[in-house]
């Protein structure tokens, strides 16, 4: 049957219709794409300047004491600590320990200080090739215990209920994070009467658990890496080696991603200033003491020795016993975390002998842990809060 011409007009007219609205979006999204072309082009020179400007760490303190590369910080309070049991942060040897105040929004430094609490901080340093020879042992019973030792003497100074004529026992709330929890954990089974409570963040200590889960397990395998031949060879652990490593881990991610990413939002100011702050804290990577390292790799990453109750620190002592770690025990841990899966930290509680544990995971990663803004949201007050009511007040 044939078509009449009043039949086609209104098929025609909705064609053009159709069409003329598609020029008209594809020219808005174009228009779009160009305006965000130029609004990254023009926040370039913004950006430029603010990571000049970024800083990191910037919570006020006094370094309250120095041994060779290592100093002591003791953060300044506007008021009067709530409760008598100073915090220690103990932090990895591997990279720097700012990360834990990296920005004033993104400090674990102030949920401790705005909790009510006296905060002292361990910054290794940078080791030099003197430092090559030193031993998990001297920075446990070395560095560590003599830290310790000044922020108790503090204490007792400033508190008269502390110290010799005191009626209880000056004693630290210990928090390890990474490299720098396992060092907390042993230092706690070393000297269980100098800690109130111990805070593990990611801290490594059963290597024989989440080996599928955690990339530097299979990195430090016996079969692909002899660390005999690097630190025979370099001396101490270099730290490009250790930044590449660790980088290489996630090479999309961070060889990519996060730089399409910034170009995404370069014209977001807080997003800037936040990928600045982290990138200036993931580069200022520093060398680990050979001798360290070497029992790091061997003893714990392809021996498991200490959950194995096997781990000496030096050959005429007894074994590390975990039993020995009594205090009230918390456990942070990021379920996405590449480098040390929970499991990896979870798996030291058959072996201590704290009756009081907590075990907490976010959604995060490794660094997400300090850093994120969940983990500040919900996670910092309540470990924080945790702490706090294991805490002598400074009224009672």
């Amino acid at each position: 049957m044939a078509t009449t011409p009043t039949s086609q007009a209104p098929d025609l007219l909705a064609l053009q219709r159709a069409v003329f609205t598609q020029a008209l979006e594809n020219q808005k999204k174009l228009y779009d794409a160009t305006l965000k072309v130029l609004g990254r082009a023009l926040a370039v020179p913004r950006a430029v300047e603010q990571a000049r400007s970024v800083a990191v760490g910037t919570t006020p303190y006094e370094v309250v004491y120095e041994e060779d590369t290592l100093r002591l910080l003791r953060y300044r309070r506007d008021t009067p600590a709530k409760y008598a049991e100073p915090v220690l942060f103990t932090y990895a040897l591997v990279n720097r320990p700012y990360i834990v105040d990296l920005q004033p929004e993104r400090s674990v430094i102030k949920q401790f200080l705005k909790a009510g609490f006296d905060v002292y901080l361990i910054d290794w340093g940078v080791p030099t090739a003197a430092n090559r020879s030193m031993k998990l042992k001297d920075y446990v019973d070395g560095l560590m215990k003599n830290c310790a030792d000044v922020v108790l003497k503090n204490t007792a100074e400033e508190d008269p209920r502390f110290g010799a004529e005191g009626h209880r026992a000056a004693r630290v709330n210990l928090v390890g994070y990474c490299m720098g929890g396992t060092m907390s954990a042993l230092f706690a089974a070393r000297y269980p009467k100098l800690v109130n409570t111990l805070t593990l963040m990611t801290a490594p200590l059963d290597f024989g658990v989440g080996q599928d889960k955690s990339l530097v397990q299979l990195w430090a395998d016996p079969k692909y890496f002899d660390v005999d031949a690097i630190i025979d060879a370099f001396g101490n652990c270099p730290a490009p080696l250790l930044q590449h490593s660790f980088a290489l881990m996630k090479p999309v991610a961070n060889y990519y991603t996060k730089y399409a990413t910034l170009y995404e939002k370069l014209d977001d100011p807080n997003f800037v200033e936040n990928f600045v702050a982290m990138e200036k804290w993931g580069n200022d990577n520093i060398p680990v003491a050979g001798e360290t390292f070497r029992e790091f790799v061997k003893c714990f990453y392809q021996g498991n020795q200490l959950v194995k109750g096997e781990y000496r620190m030096a050959v005429d002592e007894p074994p590390v016993d975990l039993k020995k770690i009594v205090s009230p025990l918390l456990l942070l841990t990021a379920t996405a975390d590449h480098l040390v899966p929970p499991e990896q930290s979870e798996g030291v509680l058959p072996h201590v002998g704290s009756k009081d544990v907590k075990s907490q995971r976010i959604d995060a990663g490794h660094i997400g842990l300090a850093v994120s803004s969940k983990a500040h949201k919900k996670l910092w007050p309540e470990a924080t809060g945790w702490i706090a009511e294991r805490s002598t007040p400074t009224g009672s």
